[in-house]
């Protein structure tokens, strides 16, 4: 595959734009990133995914996909090498990354494309490269509880006496 080959496939999806972000070319939806191509120069795209779905890409396809170095790659971010991947891997990889785009932007009231529900993503073991039919539904993971101690009340702030202050008259 090639870069024009990622920003075309990047750009099919529903409400997904091009823009640019220092000097790179980046693909939007809702007016946050989720994808880009920073790597060009040394054949990757790369792609915004959790660091659960960098997890399972890497270890499914790991002469596609490898984590970006430092922090970015920690939190998920993800090159795939475009000489390496066919049409199917890439457009479920971009898949991916639009639709964890579109779930995060519609939690904080984003505008959006296309409604999706939330998923829990999987990439199925068999080196078919297919990554969208790999792609399934599992339902949305359990929201976070609040233990018994946490209170959604602020405490009030306590308020300290007022310092008197005398004038000391000269002698």
């Amino acid at each position: 595959m090639t870069i024009d080959d990622f920003r075309r496939i990047a750009l099919s999806m529903d409400g997904a734009e091009e823009g640019s972000h220092m000097g790179s070319a980046d693909f939007r939806v809702g007016g946050r990133i989720f994808a880009t191509l920073a790597s060009q120069e040394h054949g990757y795209g790369n792609l915004m995914l959790t660091p659960e779905q960098q997890s399972a890409f890497v270890e499914d396809l790991p002469e596609i996909f490898l984590p970006v170095h430092g922090g970015w790659g920690r939190m998920g971010a993800t090159h795939i090498r475009l000489s390496a991947a066919n049409e199917d891997v890439l457009t479920g990889a971009l898949h991916t990354a639009w639709k964890r785009r579109v779930e995060a932007n519609s939690k904080v009231g984003k505008k959006v494309g296309a409604k999706v529900p939330a998923a829990k993503l999987t990439v199925g073991k068999a080196r078919s490269s297919n990554v969208r039919t790999a792609v399934s539904a599992q339902g949305s993971p359990p929201a976070a509880k609040k233990s018994s101690n946490q209170s959604t009340r602020k405490k009030p702030a306590k308020k300290k006496p007022a310092k008197k202050i005398s004038a000391k008259k000269p002698h």
